[in-house]
């Protein structure tokens, strides 16, 4: 049985070295918006390759951790779990 229903889950992406390197140097000028930008498109060609147009909205991208939130239905979580280069993929809880 399919789902239907959209929710936010947290993507968190395996290690890059590329991210590491912008993290690193974000104390140059310009570099936080260097990093931002990077893992903005990197975050938004994930999504783009592997999930249908228009069936999902991503919310935020993180910079502290290579990761990004997104609202999606939990087939798609299945399918973002398999995706190369993710490491985890879980839903958001609300703490009460």
């Amino acid at each position: 049985m399919e789902s239907k229903a959209s929710e936010v889950y947290f993507v968190f992406m395996n290690y890059d070295p590329e991210y590491e390197r912008l993290r690193t140097d974000r104390t140059k000028p310009g570099a936080n918006n260097e990093l931002d930008l990077y893992l903005s498109k990197k975050h938004d060609e994930l999504l783009a390759k592997t999930l249908e147009g228009g069936t999902y909205k991503k919310t935020l991208s993180l910079v502290i951790v290579d990761g990004f939130a997104v609202e999606i239905t939990e087939d798609q979580a299945n399918v973002l779990r398999s995706a190369n280069g993710v490491r985890v993929v879980e839903k958001n809880q609300q703490l009460v």
